[in-house]
């Protein structure tokens, strides 16, 4: 490169010699293209970049830069430049096209030029320049940055050995584009203030904020200097870049964490080992989405600080309440990394995650119970094998409603420990008067667990707000009747009412309702009472005869007796 500007400067520099001893006419400048913008013009001791055509004023040419492929570069007003020429580039603009009409006198004069490297000049020959400027530099420069746009909020400035990733444009002053991020699809990942980048472009990124898009322009001493850069970047070559930045971070970056939203009751934070369920936005720091459970009108569900999570997201998830928001920020050495993952989310990516917490739980959790009405007078509780009636709200504890009794005719009715109802909701059902209200928080390992059920989200923790409307004190799983205190030994005579030593089913039937009545037997509650009784007349009338005599009567406890020992013979 530099012996090519050597052989130019043979052409078209040179010694002033004056060519008659009449009036000197001066240079001639016709600026036939002016660039609408011009913020700045050649001055004495600038270094310019242009192309030339060189003619007579026949036409001929003589010579060009454009025939040799390489634009003239050189510092004006320093000698270097027949006296013509010097003068009629100073006060350009770059892109701007003028002819320069250089008279004999400020040209080659009376001695012409020999042709080397270009045409034979003759001596006392006017010369026309057709100029087109590419580029105007100082040693005086510096990097001039202006910006374009800006967030209106910016809470961190690039500083000197962040990590950015940026976009660009780069061109020549003149417009010429040399190089672009875009059309690689993707961004520039690079180290500021360590060397990784020419001197201009590290000190024109400073300052700059995600989201931001600046011009930096770049002087050719603190680019490629002399060099240039392949093909692409000629020598001497100012530098325009259209700077986009996309997010930035340090490598000394801890999570980030804006607490948004809390509740105004917070009992309980997440710990390490805890199982929670969110909703979740995940963005980059120019608020471009990758992901979201929204969409998926799914919660993420996840163990938390055990390693199932990226490692900044199993920190973030730790001291949050239910129904709390916040917005974490994570660096990529505790993200995904330089690699990234897949097309998803690029290498040395800062997340920015939107959390809402829907609930959380613990497997060591049990079922949570708080009274908040209870009668005065609670003589009678419930307990297993009772059959009850209660009234329930069945929410998640975000509030969203599941279920309600509400919705039915007829409130439910259960009996305690048969399975009828979910473990978590049958003991919560214990131990309550009627006429009691409690709150009932159940976790998903005492209510539907992992699968969860029809409208109720895998690994939910249910809300119920329960109340008590009915009790019937049952009897035990095998039993139809049961006696509340010592039955009547012997208890034969007692049941043969009449004394005939026979006991039909309506003298049995008599008996057992006295029981009830006078409160010494219960019968399994909620079933029809003249069946249950017709059951337990047919189970001790052995021989079917319709009556039941002493011989055929067992208590249960002695069936039970006599079918062990059968089996153990």
């Amino acid at each position: 490169m530099e012996s090519i500007f050597a052989l130019i400067l043979l052409c078209v520099t040179g010694t002033h010699v004056s060519s008659s001893p009449g009036p000197l006419e001066d240079v001639v400048i016709d600026r036939y293209d002016i660039p609408r913008v011009c913020p700045r013009e050649v001055q004495t001791g600038d270094f310019v970049r242009y192309h030339y055509n060189g003619t007579f004023t026949d036409g001929k040419k003589f010579d060009s830069s454009h025939e040799r492929g390489a634009p003239f570069s050189g510092q004006v007003g320093l000698g270097r430049l027949i006296t013509g020429l010097d003068r009629g580039v100073q006060g350009m603009c770059v892109n701007e096209r003028r002819k320069v009409t250089v008279p004999p006198h400020l040209a080659y004069g009376s001695i012409g030029a020999d042709g080397v490297p270009c045409d034979v000049i003759p001596a006392d020959t006017v010369l026309v320049f057709d100029v087109v400027l590419l580029d105007i530099w100082n040693t005086e420069d510096k990097v001039q940055t202006r910006t374009l746009s800006k967030p209106e909020s910016c809470k961190r400035l690039v500083e000197a050995t962040d990590f950015i990733r940026y976009h660009y444009n780069g061109t020549l002053l003149n417009g010429v584009s040399f190089d672009s991020s875009h059309s690689r699809n993707g961004t520039y990942d690079t180290y500021v203030g360590m060397g990784y980048l020419i001197k201009g472009m590290d000190e024109g990124l400073i300052g700059m904020c995600v989201g931001e898009t600046r011009t930096i322009i770049i002087p050719p001493f603190l680019a490629y200097e002399e060099k240039g850069y392949g093909t692409v970047i000629p020598s001497q070559a100012t530098l325009v870049f259209e700077v986009f930045m996309i997010d930035l971070f340090n490598p000394k970056d801890d999570i980030a964490v804006v607490v948004k939203e809390v509740p105004k009751t917070c009992t309980r934070k997440t710990v390490v080992g805890d199982y929670i369920r969110y909703h979740y936005n995940g963005t980059f720091q120019d608020g471009s989405g990758f992901d979201t459970s929204y969409q998926r009108n799914s919660t993420y569900n996840t163990y938390i600080g055990m390693g199932y999570v990226i490692q900044g997201m199993d920190k973030a998830l730790q001291g949050l309440c239910i129904g709390e928001k916040r917005r974490v920020i994570l660096p990529p050495h505790m993200a995904y990394g330089e690699k990234g993952t897949g097309d998803l989310i690029p290498g040395s990516a800062v997340l920015v995650f939107d959390i809402h917490v829907i609930d959380f739980h613990n497997p060591k959790d049990l079922v949570e119970i708080k009274v908040t009405s209870k009668p005065e007078k609670c003589n009678l509780t419930s307990e297993v094998d009772d059959l009850i009636q209660y009234r329930y709200n069945c929410s998640l504890m975000d509030g969203t409603l599941l279920y309600s009794s509400d919705h039915y005719e007829n409130a439910p009715i259960t009996t305690l420990g048969a399975n009828k109802v979910i473990e978590g909701l049958d003991e919560g059902l214990r131990g309550m008067c009627v006429g009691e209200k409690r709150v009932v928080i159940v976790p998903p390992h005492l209510g539907h667990g992992e699968n969860g059920a029809k409208g109720v989200p895998s690994s939910a923790v249910l809300h119920f707000e329960l109340e008590l409307l009915d009790l019937q004190k049952g009897v035990p799983d095998g039993y139809m009747f049961v006696w509340l205190g010592d039955s009547p030994d012997p208890l034969f005579p007692a049941m043969d009412l009449n004394k005939d030593l026979s006991v039909p089913l309506e003298e049995f039937t008599a008996f057992i309702n006295i029981q009830v009545a006078e409160g010494t037997g219960r019968l399994r509650p909620g079933m029809d009472a003249d069946g249950i009784i017709k059951d337990m007349f047919n189970n001790q009338d052995r021989n079917s005869d319709g009556k039941i005599v002493a011989e055929e009567l067992k208590l249960k406890v002695e069936e039970d007796s006599d079918k062990a020992r059968h089996e153990e013979l």
